[in-house]
């Protein structure tokens, strides 16, 4: 198993987001972008990125999806997040036990997992259009891929 972007550590990531928003739930697709900032948060304004500036990181959002929604059947099979059935659609929160859990987790790239997660759901999320940061994300690749292909001509 690949320790890196597994389900395992998505899924602490997820929690950590769920346990932040708690008790209001998340989407899918509002969880997978939220793990990309939380993880680049120095791109959005935000504390200092987790994860290095990588050229092609925003790539990360084509497999994030599924690998968070592995993730997401890891914690509800563990009891720390479920479904809910909103107006919108399947959300999911964490159940009462997910912050509990996130409480006694000691590491440090934990409480800074915890730091940018308290930016990103507090002062980053709200009004936030998650479909509008995925083109963004998704646009700042392809101008740097054409910048570069520009450079090398």
């Amino acid at each position: 198993m690949n320790p890196l972007n597994s389900p395992l550590e998505v899924g602490v990531r997820a929690l950590v987001l769920l346990a932040e928003s708690h008790p209001e739930p998340l989407d899918l697709s509002q969880l997978t972008v939220l793990d990309y900032v939380l993880l680049h948060s120095g791109e959005f304004d935000g504390p200092p990125s987790l994860h290095p500036d990588l050229p092609v990181r925003e790539g990360e959002l084509g497999m994030k999806r599924a690998v968070m929604e592995q993730a997401l059947l890891v914690l509800i099979r563990a009891g720390l997040a479920g479904i809910v059935d909103q107006r919108q659609g399947l959300m999911y929160a964490a159940t009462d036990r997910g912050p509990a859990f996130v409480d006694v987790l000691e590491a440090p790239y934990v409480g800074s997992l915890r730091e940018r997660a308290e930016w990103v759901v507090h002062h980053y999320f709200p009004g936030v259009d998650t479909r509008a940061v995925t083109r963004e994300i998704v646009n700042r690749s392809t101008a740097r891929f054409m910048q570069a292909d520009a450079d090398y001509e």
